[in-house]
């Protein structure tokens, strides 16, 4: 007699589990100061499910330009302690942990494109990431109301206590394992909180919003119900506070420019009652944009540039260095600047975090890419995100307008964000949800698809 095929175990985890774990858990993560390291950890998981898959492994189109990335970031480490114009000479061993850490970010930003593309809708759908990323929304506006209102809170994590001083004094580890919830800096002349919890750096908080914000909408106001719809609009408008306070530049441009895609996009789409309701909710948007204090201090940011020399100033020479330096592969790494950028930023001060010299290749991921992996290693990242998103701009899909508006926002936050850890990690959720989308839109079936129908027609 046959013996009975085995039953499932009941605690058998589902597909997408660490994505789950990292974003569902996100706030105590952040708290023991875990956030960043948890979603590197459950990349391991993910790539041993792509390890057993990978006869059947698919990919986008353009994945080709992102492998090229890839291999000329490991190039990288062979000019890792060469001497770069306009930059400090030498360098500790501390310089290829910054270079590990970016390349391990990079691997997992593969992997979870990779996992999620590689899933059918059946087995992890679109709807369920959809509903955690716009969890994470939620998250980040608490932590921007906690920001704005308790902006004094600081946490000493066990992450922190357990590691040595040596390394805890390094600001860049210190910044990713001592939670903060806001930063606080006399832009307009007088103390102002810059929210950011539950991430390292207050652009990072305004990079989250707008990644996260096209999936709320989708899962929270426009395939809710009614009593989800009420919550989600309550959110949104609570949201509006630490978005209009933390005078985030860079947030209010990706705002707008998403704001008139979407509304571009459905009037293309849609049909009259589309079109009546699209032109209603701009009209509502624009009054109260308005009637709030939104344009009063975007005049008064704008009379107060505050760091726009320093960031002009930092771009010039990181340009300058690396096309000088090693134009087609870069340096590796950022480096300390030699002197204090002319000047412009009158050099370290106590108490006045901003007035220091950056290092080459930060304040902005594209100076990043071109101080860090050339020309070359640029024009492979940039070529990948433009192949996506030429590829979805037409698409009609709700996952492949939010992904496109994930895209501009990310152009646009590319000059001036440091764009490593959590913004692109859900940059690359965004491409696969629109890689999978358009996919299945025409009809074409996964490898695994495939060879489960190959599978039960033999067996007939």
């Amino acid at each position: 007699m046959p013996l009975a095929p085995p039953r499932l175990l009941p605690w058998r985890l589902r597909p997408g589990w660490p994505l789950s774990v990292a974003l569902l858990g996100f706030p105590l993560w952040w708290i023991l100061g875990l956030a960043n390291v948890m979603l590197l950890l459950v990349n391991v998981p993910m790539a041993m499910t792509l390890w057993r898959r990978r006869g059947t492994l698919v990919a986008p189109s353009g994945f080709g330009a992102w492998l090229f990335f890839l291999v000329w970031v490991v190039l990288g480490v062979l000019v890792l302690w060469a001497d770069a114009p306009l930059a400090e000479p030498g360098g500790g061993f501390s310089r290829l942990l910054v270079y590990g850490y970016r390349l391990a970010w990079y691997l997992s930003f593969t992997i979870v494109l990779l996992y999620i593309g590689n899933m059918s809708e059946r087995e992890l759908p679109s709807g369920a990431i959809g509903r955690l990323l716009g969890y994470m929304f939620i998250v980040t506006t608490i932590g921007g109301l906690v920001g704005s209102f308790f902006p004094s809170i600081q946490l000493t994590s066990p992450v922190e206590m357990v590691l040595p001083h040596g390394l805890t004094s390094n600001s860049f580890i210190r910044d990713i394992v001592h939670p903060k919830v806001a930063e606080i800096e006399a832009i307009l002349g007088f103390e102002q909180s810059r929210p950011m919890a539950p991430f390292a750096y207050a652009n990072t908080w305004g990079a989250a919003y707008a990644f996260f914000l096209p999936y709320f909408l989708l899962t929270w106001i426009v395939r809710a119900r009614l009593r989800r719809r009420v919550f989600g609009v309550i959110v949104l408008a609570a949201s509006l506070w630490p978005v209009v306070y933390s005078l985030n530049r860079g947030l209010w441009g990706a705002l707008g420019a998403i704001g008139l895609f979407g509304v571009l996009k459905l009037l293309q789409v849609g049909g009259p009652r589309v079109i009546a309701w699209t032109a209603g909710m701009a009209a509502v948007g624009a009054i109260v944009v308005a009637l709030s204090p939104l344009p009063g201090l975007v005049q008064d940011r704008l009379d107060n540039p505050h760091s726009n020399n320093r960031r002009a100033l930092l771009a010039e020479e990181t340009t300058r260095s690396a096309l000088i330096g090693s134009p087609l592969v870069g340096f590796g790494s950022t480096r300390n600047v030699q002197g204090d950028l002319g000047q412009v930023s009158g050099g370290d001060k106590v108490g006045c975090k901003a007035c220091g010299s950056p290092p080459l290749g930060t304040q902005g991921h594209v100076w990043l890419l071109i101080f860090a992996n050339g020309i070359v290693g640029t024009i492979a990242f940039c070529a990948f995100f433009t192949i996506r998103f030429l590829r979805h701009w037409r698409d009609r899909g709700a996952y492949s307008l939010a992904g496109c508006c994930v895209l501009i926002s990310c152009t646009l936050f590319m000059i001036t964000y440091d764009m490593v850890e959590v913004p692109l990690y859900t940059v690359m959720i965004a491409v696969a949800l629109m890689w999978r989308a358009r996919r299945d839109a025409d009809g074409v079936r996964t490898p695994q698809a495939r060879v489960r129908a190959l599978t039960a027609e033999a067996a007939q």
